[in-house]
């Protein structure tokens, strides 16, 4: 097979992406997908009021885990560089079934957070426009934001690389900006708080206010290889995507971090114990109603283009999901549009699906809580199968790099990664006692798990025989998949 010169092109004719995604669309979209503002602000009221200004360590410890996992997945998408990132790479190295199950946990997860975030971005939204949004018209909102994204994806990737690359402006200016605006003039607490707690009797222990809020950070970290899910579309991806995982999730860290200390050393005593949004109030306060506003516009702008990269990273697992015709229907799946080639019947799927979850939110409040709570232990999850099938390879000495190579260390780095997201994901799982009034929540994770497994198994078994593998080639026509 003659491949064109310095792309990946993949069979069969037909089902080929455009690759017009650079090493700055793609640090762009794995930025836009982790989003410093998603990942701060989701988490911040929580953690806050459960363990103090303490918590904040914890992105120091969950930092340091998820860049082991993201070294792991730097090799792998430089040696495995195809769509689908997790669902291909794992059914690389331990075998179709293993794969399938890999990437079915990820879609939902993609799915769910991706809706999750639709919500949360409606009421930003309301917010920036003065509308008190009851929750059926929260749910409407979150369904247009869906249509939005749907048909911004479709009009093609430049769109895409505009409003990526427009987030990360939003992000830098909402979160460097204004944490140095408050550090600098505005800091009503010593750097001392951040131990305080540290000496109660229980805080360090196995269900204490710490490793609680070590489970809500590791929403924070989470996203990275997101650059893999579009990994055909990008230009000299071996090079290009390895750089583009590592440098996302650092550039998050050091932001994240940074924003996180400036809102806890400026935070007022009163919005401290009392507030149920310590991040708003606290800019509120401190800047006045007018910058304040400001911030939230920038915040709703994160928010959308995080539910943007969640939608486009979803797609794109559908479709090569239906590629490798791993689903029902999967020619119809793998559609592609005439001119921008994009997955439009994939995109559909995942809005069809997004739609049905938020109906889920205004219906059904306890499903929906339980979905929502499956979403970051769900990323752990997927997380461990590829990190997984990387071990067992190793082990067995049959592990080949591609152009990013960890080395003589990658076997001791491998087993350290796993156990990290092993440790966390189980720290995420364990069923603590948030919903004494519906302690049938406190198991969201392991009730998601198992019906997922359920469904996943029955529409595994009527598709595994027809399964097939894409290969894909290099520019000198060697099989690298």
């Amino acid at each position: 097979m003659t491949a064109e010169p310095a792309h990946l092109v993949t069979a069969p004719p037909g089902q080929q992406l455009k690759r017009e995604f650079n090493l700055w669309s793609a640090f762009a979209f794995a930025f836009a997908f982790i989003s410093p503002i998603v990942a701060l602000y989701g988490i911040f009221g929580l953690a806050y009021s459960t363990a103090g200004p303490a918590f904040w360590w914890n992105f120091l410890i969950v930092f340091a885990g998820q860049l082991l996992v993201a070294l792991v997945f730097a090799e792998l998408v430089s040696r495995w560089p195809i769509e689908g990132s997790i669902f291909q790479w794992s059914r690389r190295l331990l075998g179709q079934g293993f794969g399938w199950a890999a990437g079915w946990v990820y879609m939902w997860t993609l799915v769910v957070a991706m809706s999750s975030v639709s919500v949360f971005a409606a009421g930003f939204v309301g917010n920036v426009f003065g509308w008190d949004l009851s929750p059926g018209q929260q749910a409407f909102v979150a369904f247009v934001i869906l249509l939005l994204g749907t048909a911004a994806n479709i009009s093609g990737r430049l769109v895409l690389k505009i409003l990526m690359t427009g987030s990360i402006i939003a992000e830098i200016v909402g979160s460097v900006g204004l944490g140095a605006w408050l550090l600098l003039f505005h800091r009503d607490n010593p750097v001392s708080v951040l131990t305080d707690g540290f000496s109660t009797a229980g805080f360090l222990g196995l269900s204490g206010p710490f490793l609680t809020t070590m489970a809500f950070v590791g929403w924070s970290f989470v996203g990275f290889e997101s650059a893999g899910s579009i990994a055909e579309e990008v230009q000299q991806p071996r090079r290009n995507l390895p750089k583009a995982v590592i440098f996302s999730i650092a550039f998050i860290a050091v932001i994240v971090m940074f924003s996180a200390l400036s809102i806890i050393l400026a935070i007022p005593p009163d919005i401290a114990e009392n507030s149920a949004d310590p991040v708003y109030d606290t800019l509120r306060f401190q800047l006045c109603a007018g910058p304040a506003k400001i911030a939230e516009v920038l915040f709703t702008v994160g928010f959308l283009a995080s539910f943007l990269a969640l939608q486009t990273s979803a797609s794109r697992l559908i479709w090569s999901y239906g590629r490798d015709q791993a689903l029902p229907a999967p020619r119809l799946v793998a559609r592609l549009t005439a001119g921008q080639k994009q997955p439009v019947v994939a995109l559909l799927i995942a809005t069809v699906i997004g739609s049905v979850i938020i109906l889920a939110s205004r219906l059904a409040p306890s499903f929906y809580t339980l979905l929502l709570n499956f979403t970051s232990g769900g990323f752990y999850l997927a997380f461990l199968f590829p990190l997984v099938g990387n071990l067992v390879v190793r082990g067995r000495g049959g592990w080949r790099p591609g152009q990013f190579d960890l080395g003589r260390g990658g076997r001791v780095l491998s087993v350290v990664a796993l156990l990290w997201a092993l440790f966390e994901f189980v720290n995420i799982a364990w069923p603590r006692n948030f919903y004494p009034d519906q302690p049938i929540l406190n198991w969201s994770i392991v009730l998601a798990v198992l019906v997922l497994a359920v469904v996943g198994g029955a529409i595994y078994a009527s598709v595994r025989s027809r399964i097939t593998t894409s290969d894909v080639y290099d520019a000198d026509d060697e099989v690298v998949a």
